[in-house]
């Protein structure tokens, strides 16, 4: 008479996900005003984001930045004078905030906080971080999301960025 717990029984096939967001990865979420910084402690079938570091900044709104009408200037010898371009205080802020974010990166980079990271902002902010990001953060950066989830639950923004990194194609 045979064992019953020594009978084969069906291995169910499970899937492995292509997902860039494995287990230890940071994600960086920004919009220009906010950022949240988090590490998967799940694994890429199932991301767990844990919120790292959390970030505002201040972009109070366009009257209380700038009082001043914009300026004017000669165009020669002659008495006729142009108007000058309005400055735009909202993306000069955005782009101060970008700036502060790449450094906060560099620093824990440098420190050996993580090995992995993936950046997920609108596409003019990720213009801004990547123009601002330093060559040890940008060795690091294994996939970048031009969403604003900065709004969102962790639980939705770890399964959008999980969808988002998963390149097409049947898993290996």
């Amino acid at each position: 008479m045979t064992d019953p717990s020594m009978t084969p029984t069906d291995v169910k096939q499970t899937r492995r996900s292509n997902s860039a967001l494995t287990r230890g990865t940071w994600v960086l979420v920004a919009d220009g005003e906010k950022a949240l910084l988090m590490e998967n402690v799940g694994d890429a079938g199932i991301p767990l984001l844990e919120v790292r570091r959390e970030r505002h900044g201040d972009n109070p709104p366009t009257h209380a930045q700038g009082a001043d009408r914009p300026g004017r200037r000669s165009d020669g010898p002659g008495a006729q004078r142009s108007a000058m371009e309005e400055t735009d205080w909202h993306r000069l802020e955005k782009e101060r905030f970008a700036a502060g974010l790449a450094e906060m990166l560099y620093r824990l980079a440098h420190a050996g906080r993580f090995e992995r990271l993936i950046l997920v902002a609108p596409p003019r902010i990720l213009g801004s971080l990547r123009k601002e990001t330093h060559k040890e953060v940008a060795a690091r950066i294994v996939a970048e999301v031009a969403l604003d989830l900065t709004h969102h639950p962790v639980d939705e923004i770890a399964a959008r960025v999980a969808a988002a990194t998963t390149p097409e194609g049947p898993p290996d």
